[in-house]
């Protein structure tokens, strides 16, 4: 199973409906498919600048690694070079930042990621899992 343009926007969609039901700030999201390509993204009216690059590189980086953001953020803490090698190897593609998860299929694949920014890591993540829990999507 690879992950459709119509998930990917669906996800999108609940992701920002709970942002706007938790109060968040304007948030950027973004959807890559298992190859680490992008998907869809969207970002809300005041949102900066900077959110499609940081959602997107927390993405990039789970789908990547097969990990939440979260984890490669702990995993980081153990081995702070390499991960600074992986960013710099990326050009700037990879950012262990908690605000991403990945997107399994029901046999537990990986087949994309979602991340999030424009909240605190915890909030981003929380998005991102209420997306993927409405397209009936598994997360890591």
């Amino acid at each position: 199973m690879s992950l459709t343009l119509a998930q990917a926007q669906t996800i999108i969609t609940a992701a920002l409906a709970k942002s706007k039901d938790m109060g968040y700030q304007p948030m950027g999201i973004a959807v890559l498919d298992a190859a680490g390509h992008l998907k869809a993204y969207a970002s809300e009216d005041g949102a900066s600048m900077f959110r499609f690059d940081i959602a997107r590189a927390k993405a990039w980086g789970a789908v990547g690694m097969g990990v939440s953001s979260r984890t490669l953020g702990e995993r980081a803490k153990g081995n702070p070079n390499f991960f600074v090698s992986l960013s710099a190897t990326s050009d700037g593609k990879f950012l262990p930042q908690t605000g991403a998860v990945v997107i399994k299929d029901a046999q537990g694949t990986v087949i994309g990621a979602v991340g999030a920014s424009g909240g605190t890591g915890d909030e981003d993540e929380l998005i991102c899992i209420a997306g993927v829990t409405a397209v009936g999507l598994a997360h890591g």
